[in-house]
């Protein structure tokens, strides 16, 4: 290296940029004074980018000159087309037994099994591959698998290697030699290679564009590191069309990484994970293509449903450094929502403020010197609008940011400017209670929020701040996050909520909605999802709520789990729906006229009661309603109706899938 002047070169390039804080490329670093360092690496979020020295942006300054993601690189034909297969694996262990440091023999069994061999090379002949011959990498757990597996394949015809950490270079860079070579190239000394066994040595630095078959026995600790182990058979090369992957889906709690893998979606919002195992091929772009059966579906499910809040924390822990080490700042709301990272949603429902998930995220709690009346703002327009389900309230705010005093027609003409949306004053009006505190759900939340004074209305349709909110806004942590709030917020509706079913309906069809916000929408004056049950009425809008996937009862002495009946509710098909009212309710009673005579009629559905959101699935008619009998939770027959609705709009089949697929998983 001293052999050349230190501004000898202009540019320098710097392969597997990522790491680069390691000494061996710091010695570069620190001795040639280029005009360009130009970095290039698949991997720059590591895991250790919050130690001093290792934030790889940091060492090139925060300056990304290109960057490009998997689904952006399928879409311009930079990549081999893939075909991933999601199956369930037969060897039945859980994540803790897997990151044990020793396995039980029994537990090793298991994992070694002829009949998980079988059933491993029986999926990939089945899925094949594209070529003259396989050429495939296969993925472990752990060594002592590996070179077990090996041998039983080998034992079974197919020609395999195990490597390891230990395994010499030079016997790694021949294994890789027969892995790529040609059938007719074979010699007595070198002979080919269907599949290379390892668990981790083969993530990155190698290069063998012919493999054409990826299998993965192992469960996903990190998207990271599962985009590395596909990415290997991701190379274009002559006589190759497209890779196999086939992934053998255990019953590991973080199966939910799996989709959040293959989307680059790094919001970890449930409803988003969900969404993409649902529409699976549209998720990545060009020829590739993704499935899931059945069964390995309802184990990914299972982990979304399960997803444990320490696990969330970690994430959460984990974008924010990333995007802190990539802006080269401390990250705001705004940030997470337009660089696809942790969604703001998740973040508020776990900490509340961003004030107090940065305090926890930089352990400092004297970050921000907020006051309490500062910081019972922050949270009730954290949990009233941050969503964005609605422009009303977020607009005025937006408004009020600059502007001591503002009129209604500002307000409503901004609104159809901006967002394509029509508000009139009565809405204005109701808004503003929103911004008064009053969208609460008891008496306790009242006492709370009712003193955030914010605005006020001179009654001739104006309204102007009250002096304190002014004052509030002149601290420039609390107007930052007001702003990001609103900025959120306001982002959030045009991207999802800015088309709605109907003109007369604010609800886009399939989205999520809480009960909150289907208070917010229907302008209740109060958040009513304490009392929104199977069925509400609001005003000419009644609302049928439902819970697709019933929880099996244990309970001997209960007729139902936690008194809630099995209710029949089903789709007969996409647009026929069955559905029990509650029990001891009889067709010429209050509870079945509401139901029978409300001129708009609102059905929304969510799989299971860990989702908390609703899909919408629009307006629906009647068309039977016959009365029956069925059993309260002490065992008592009981007067019960039974509809027909008929939806006015057919349901998605992939949304209708997605409900309907866990029964007939349990039925088989």
């Amino acid at each position: 290296m001293f052999q050349y002047e230190k501004d000898a070169f202009d540019c320098i390039i710097l392969d597997e940029a990522h790491h680069s804080p390691a000494n061996t490329y710091q010695k570069v670093m620190n001795y040639f004074e280029p005009q360009l360092f130009l970095g290039m690496t698949a991997t720059p979020d590591k895991r250790d980018d919050h130690i001093e020295g290792r934030n790889v942006y940091e060492l090139f300054h925060h300056q990304i000159a290109h960057e490009i993601r998997l689904q952006k690189a399928m879409e311009d034909h930079l990549l081999c087309p893939f075909h991933y297969f999601g199956i369930s694996d037969i060897a039945l262990i859980d994540d803790k037994t897997f990151k044990g440091k020793n396995l039980t023999e029994k537990d090793f069994n298991l994992l070694t099994s002829e009949q998980r061999v079988d059933h491993i090379i029986e999926q990939a002949q089945y899925y094949g591959y594209s070529g003259e011959r396989v050429k495939g990498l296969i993925f472990c757990s752990r060594n002592k698998e590996c070179e077990t597996l090996s041998n039983m394949f080998n034992e079974r015809g197919y020609r395999t290697l195990a490597l390891s950490n230990e395994t010499p270079q030079k016997l790694r860079e021949t294994a890789f030699e027969r892995l790529a070579m040609k059938e007719e190239d074979a010699t007595e000394e070198l002979q080919p290679l269907d599949y290379i066994f390892s668990v981790d040595i083969l993530n990155e630095g190698i290069d063998i564009v012919e493999v054409n078959q990826v299998i993965m026995l192992r469960p996903t600790q990190s998207p990271i590191v599962f985009i590395q182990q596909l990415g290997r058979g991701l190379r274009k090369a002559e006589g190759k069309e497209y890779v196999v992957i086939l992934d053998f889906i255990g019953n590991y709690n973080n199966n939910f990484m799996i989709p959040v893998a293959l989307s680059g979606d790094n919001t970890y919002n449930a409803d988003v994970i969900r969404k993409y195992v649902i529409s699976g091929n549209s998720t990545i772009p060009g020829a590739s293509t993704i499935h899931f059966d059945e069964i390995a579906k309802e184990k990914i499910f299972h982990a979304i449903d399960c997803i444990k809040p320490s696990t969330l924390k970690e994430l959460m822990k984990e974008g924010y450094v990333n995007l802190k080490n990539r802006l080269g700042r401390r990250p705001m709301l705004l940030d997470f929502y337009e660089n696809a990272e942790m969604d703001p949603l998740v973040i508020i429902k776990e900490y509340k403020t961003y004030y107090s998930f940065a305090e926890q995220m930089e352990k400092n709690e004297q970050l921000f010197r907020l006051s309490e009346q500062e910081k019972t703002t922050l949270e009730y327009l954290s949990k009233t609008i941050l969503s964005g389900v609605r422009p009303d309230e977020l607009e005025i705010l937006r408004l009020f940011l600059e502007k001591n005093q503002i009129t209604y027609s500002e307000v409503i003409d901004n609104c159809r400017e901006r967002y394509g949306y029509e508000i009139t004053t009565q809405k204005i009006d109701l808004a503003c209670d929103v911004l008064k505190g009053k969208f609460v759900t008891n008496s306790t939340e009242r006492e709370k929020f009712y003193q955030i004074d914010i605005l006020e209305s001179d009654g001739e349709n104006r309204l102007k701040r009250i002096l304190s909110y002014t004052e509030r806004l002149a601290h420039k942590d609390f107007y930052d996050q007001v702003r990001d709030i609103v900025a959120v917020g306001l982002a959030r509706y045009q991207d999802k909520y800015a088309r709605p079913y109907k003109k007369e309906v604010p609800f886009v069809l399939y989205e999520k909605y809480s009960r909150r916000d289907v208070s917010l929408l229907m302008n209740a004056g109060k958040d009513l999802s304490s009392t929104m049950y199977g069925m509400s009425q609001l005003g000419d809008d009644v609302f049928i709520f439902v819970t697709y996937h019933k929880e099996e009862n244990t309970d001997e002495e209960k007729e139902y789990v936690d008194g809630k009946p099995d209710y029949a509710d089903e789709f007969v098909d996409n647009v026929i729906f069955r559905w029990d009212s509650q029990i001891d309710k009889k067709l010429d009673g209050a509870y079945m006229d509401k139901v029978l005579n409300t001129p708009r009629k609102h059905l929304f559905v969510q799989k299971t009661d860990a989702e908390n959101n609703f899909f919408y699935m629009g307006e629906f008619d009647v068309l039977e309603a016959h009365e029956a009998e069925k059993k309260n939770n002490r065992g008592v027959l009981k007067p019960i109706c039974k509809l027909k609705f008929k939806m006015q709009t057919a349901v998605r089949e992939d949304l209708l899938r997605y409900l309907q697929s866990g029964k007939a998983v349990e039925e088989k």
